[in-house]
């Protein structure tokens, strides 16, 4: 063969390669992808999308400037990154479902790179560096990460012969979790962290045991109680009332667990008997002769995880050396969280909690946001003061009113009816993603519209706690409302990748 012909022939090869990467990863039947496409989700998403740039307005507005869609302001910024995330939202769309699943890891690997560069070069923004400084644009990675990290653990639980209660696979998991949330951790945005415990119900949708959703719970129930009433002396006595109550609550716990288990009563009534009685001796020494109880308590904990041990050798049913660990990372758990708490927060994230827990009152600092946002909902009433006629807004009284307190704006302006109406919108897409999720015909598809699910939820969960004094303030934006173009795009791609994996799934099923 001359060289023309060949040069010819490897023309055309290129030219067929290049037209069948084109047919896999582009949409080459467009209008059967706007007959798939599930526009009630994408209605809501509009609908959000604009009661938030509304919210904005209303939070950032000063009558002195211009019009509302002047560039130099808030309301203009956020108008122009709404416009590019319809375009966003759209080449999206675009790209066939297949790329979703084929590049999942190549895009977490970025993301992770992404996450650890920042560490180094962001600046020191508000005391955390997570932001990078692009020319005229800033970007938070922290926003992007949590689609990556979605599309990858869909892509891991997704491969044959995987199995959520084999060790290994179940240590990849968590391996996918923890490193994105232990980067973000190091850039000081321990809110943006926390997130990542949304993927725990993804998990457990999938088979994770429901042991350790319940010790999830229960973790919170120890961090709270334990430090809630750390200083509080029982009765009088030198116990601390926090661990005193915990340790209770790890030995019924425990008794519980034995029943449900092991199947009878017998076992449980004689290890809360033999604990009780411990307990009323004890009690009844310590009023005539003060001293820690929490020795004793301690002492019980101890003897019950030998009893257990002594029943899984005996028996060999490996409950008993489960109920065990629960018990021992219990109080583990108790004692690291109160070196944690003390040693390893920040004052000023100590102080939130504490104002959050009601063991502190400080309307002029840690508390000064949260009851100003609560004024500004309450002073909204049933109807609300209308757009742009919010007192407590226009007078700036909230900081950072135009983010993360951004539903504020919404209660003060809209009243309770336009709060609700807002609150009954996300209801509507979470119950919408729900049922998407669950018609999802692979396991890729249906466990990233999970993660999709929690993710919101979570946000919604915590943001609308954080504004109402429900929960702390750890500084998360509300989806499609909080102002700022990293976090509308970070939704946004979350969102309309799950739409078209869905808008695909009939290629699947024919």
């Amino acid at each position: 063969m001359n060289r023309p012909a060949r040069r010819e022939g490897l023309r055309e090869a290129h030219d067929g390669v290049l037209r069948f990467l084109i047919s896999i990863y582009m949409v080459d039947r467009h209008d059967s992808i706007w007959k798939t496409i599930d526009w009630f989700t994408i209605g809501i998403y509009l609908l959000l999308v604009a009661f938030g740039w509304i919210s904005i307005c209303g939070a950032s507005y000063d009558f002195a400037e211009h019009d509302l869609l002047d560039f130099s302001t808030s309301a203009g910024k956020q108008f122009v990154w709404i416009v590019c995330s319809f375009g966003l939202g759209f080449v999206l769309l675009m790209l066939d479902d297949r790329f979703y699943d084929t590049f999942a890891y190549l895009v977490y690997g970025v993301l992770l790179l992404l996450l650890l560069a920042t560490i180094f070069v962001a600046p020191d923004v508000k005391g955390s560096h997570s932001w990078l400084v692009l020319g005229p644009v800033s970007v938070q990675p922290a926003e992007f990460a949590k689609f990556a990290t979605a599309l990858a653990l869909a892509k891991c639980m997704s491969t044959y012969g995987f199995s959520i209660k084999n060790t290994r696979h179940a240590l990849t998991l968590a391996a996918i979790i923890l490193v994105p949330m232990v980067l973000i951790v190091m850039q000081r945005e321990t809110g943006s962290a926390l997130v990542y415990l949304a993927f725990s119900l993804v998990l457990y949708r999938e088979g994770m045991p429901g042991v350790l959703l319940f010790a999830g719970v229960c973790a919170v129930v120890y961090f709270v109680v334990g430090t809630r009433y750390a200083g509080v002396p029982l009765a009088g006595t030198p116990t601390s009332t926090g661990e005193f109550v915990v340790l209770l609550l790890i030995l019924l716990f425990a008794g519980l667990m034995m029943r449900v288990y092991g199947g009878r009563w017998t076992k449980t009534r004689r290890v809360l008997a033999v604990a009780g009685g411990v307990l009323a001796v004890a009690v009844s020494v310590c009023w005539l002769v003060p001293y820690d109880l929490t020795w004793v308590m301690l002492g019980l904990c101890v003897v019950l995880v030998g009893y257990l041990l002594l029943l899984w050798l005996a028996g060999r049913r490996p409950y008993n050396a489960l109920i065990a660990l629960f018990v021992a990372c219990s109080v583990g758990f108790l004692y690291s969280s109160d070196y944690i708490f003390n040693r390893v927060l920040e004052p000023h994230q100590q102080v939130r909690i504490k104002v959050l827990l009601g063991m502190e009152e400080d309307l002029s600092g840690a508390g000064y946001n949260v009851n100003q946002s609560k004024i500004a909902i309450g002073s909204g009433g049933l109807l609300g003061k209308g757009f742009l006629n919010g007192t407590q807004t226009k007078l700036k009284y909230v900081p950072e009113q135009h983010t993360d307190f951004i539903f504020c704006t919404v209660g003060e302006e809209e009243g309770f009816l336009g709060s609700s109406f807002v609150l009954l919108l996300f209801l509507t897409l979470i119950l919408r993603l729900l049922h998407l999720a669950e018609r999802q015909p692979t396991t890729f598809g249906r466990v990233y519209g999970y993660s999709v699910l929690s993710i919101l939820f979570f946000h919604l969960l915590v943001n609308i706690g954080m504004v109402l004094g429900l929960m702390p303030v750890i500084g998360i934006p509300l989806p499609f409302f909080s102002y700022g173009g990293s976090s509308l795009w970070g939704f946004t791609i979350l969102l309309f990748i799950f739409l078209r994996i869905d808008a695909g799934r009939n290629r699947l099923m024919h």
